[in-house]
């Protein structure tokens, strides 16, 4: 190049307008946390669902094995494996470790549990990309798993010590979910009947999605045993469809539904998130390593957001989780294409959505945890899965994952597909 040439492109350079964050986010580099394989289980109703009989540590090494086959990675290779996981005995850590085994990791692969209540899976997915870029670990999986229907239930919450039941603010952190979601709903004066229209669009999004197949790539199929309730037959399945989700369902319909946790309430059962079980999991690396090793990259992780809210006020999380990423990633609200925020409540993700100037078009696209479920665990491992595949397909390229965290706790994520 002549010094004419060269004075000519810094000129250019100099001159030409400064890229946007986003269009920095979109520019690869070799030590990205990348995400080469996301999956999920089907979901299915917690109780009577097809995976009722299937224990959460069965669903995680199905997933698990999942990410093997469909990676192709040698196994040897993921030196950990972060599994979200919040009503299991002792955290699950043993079930988990042994459930790596089955699905075919080696002993050298190391597996731990961790619970931050519905946001465990995101965590997981976070806590194995932050290991990565710190250089304690080169390849591994964030995953997440709950089996609601074995262990969901009063026993998931134990008593509160004196000391604790002494303190205001300590003792909202055990009301339930549904009760102090309602004490939300009436606080922020959040219609009925805009929940029940949210709750419908996610049912009718997931309805449409489903029937043309856009949930097939994300969902590894699982063979189990399941009793026929009517016959007690016990007989071997193979899932690989939700089925929670239900045809038919209007905001009318749901207009019809008697209040849950209050006489003049405001949420039940068809708007709010499905008892669920699942498992979903994420095996990420640095590009360097992806391109080493010809691994296909779906996405990358670009930065996360954890943020504390009054535990009366939990289904707000995302309200102040997704700003507070924003300003670590210098974005806004206009440069994401696709949010994926769970739907605990309609309640609260109406009120957050609203309150954020979200583009409901850009808001869960092909439905939520209303639809077909919400494994408690599981959600926020899922959420990259459905996130990346969505905006693959349609083009997107900019994405954020969010939800509210039991106890008063918000989560958010920024993801980049590729």
């Amino acid at each position: 190049m002549s010094a004419t040439d060269r004075l000519a492109q810094i000129s250019s350079q100099l001159t030409s307008p400064l890229k946007s964050h986003r269009e920095k986010l979109l520019i690869p580099h070799s030590d990205d946390i990348v995400i080469t394989c996301a999956l999920r289980t089907a979901h299915t109703k917690g109780g009577r669902g097809l995976f009722k009989d299937t224990p959460a540590q069965d669903l995680l090494a199905g997933a698990l094995r999942g990410v093997i086959e469909r990676s192709n990675i040698d196994p040897s290779l993921v030196e950990d494996i972060t599994v979200g996981s919040v009503l299991p005995p002792g955290g699950g850590a043993t079930e988990f470790r042994a459930a790596a085994l089955v699905a075919g990791f080696p002993v050298s692969t190391a597996v731990r549990a961790t619970n931050r209540q519905c946001s465990s899976g995101l965590q997981a997915v976070v806590d194995i990309a932050n290991a990565i870029n710190s250089g304690m670990i080169e390849i591994g999986v964030g995953a997440g798993v709950e089996s609601m229907s074995s262990q969901y239930g009063p026993g998931a919450v134990t008593e509160f010590s004196e000391l604790l039941e002494s303190h205001p603010e300590a003792k909202n952190c055990k009301v339930p979910m549904g009760v102090l979601s309602e004490k939300m709903a009436k606080d922020r004066k959040i219609k009925r009947e805009d929940q029940d229209a949210f709750a419908a669009a996610s049912y009718q999004k997931a309805l449409v999605a489903q029937s043309i197949g856009l949930f097939d790539e994300e969902i590894y199929p699982l063979t189990v045993k399941f009793e026929d309730p009517k016959t007690n037959e016990i007989k071997t399945i193979t899932v690989g469809k939700d089925d929670g989700i239900r045809p038919n369902i209007t905001a009318e319909s749901l207009g019809k539904i008697k209040p849950a946790f209050a006489k003049d309430g405001s949420i039940h059962a068809g708007n709010a998130s499905q008892i669920s079980d699942g498992a979903a999991a994420v095996l990420l690396m640095k590009r360097s390593t992806a391109q080493r090793l010809k691994q296909p990259i779906l996405g990358k992780f670009v930065a996360a957001s954890i943020v504390g809210v009054a535990p009366l006020l939990m289904g707000i999380g995302p309200w102040a989780a997704i700003p507070k990423v924003f300003e670590k990633t210098g974005l806004n609200k206009e440069d994401v294409d696709i949010f994926e925020i769970n739907e605990a409540f309609a309640s609260q993700c109406v009120w957050c959505v609203n309150e954020l100037g979200l583009d409901m078009r850009k808001v869960n696209p092909k439905g939520g945890a209303i639809a077909f479920g919400h494994p408690l665990g599981s959600t926020g491992a899922r959420q990259v899965s459905t996130l990346l595949t969505e905006l693959r397909r349609t083009g997107g390229r900019v994405g954020v994952t969010s939800m509210c965290v039991g106890t008063g706790m918000g989560m958010a994520a920024v993801w980049v597909a590729e």
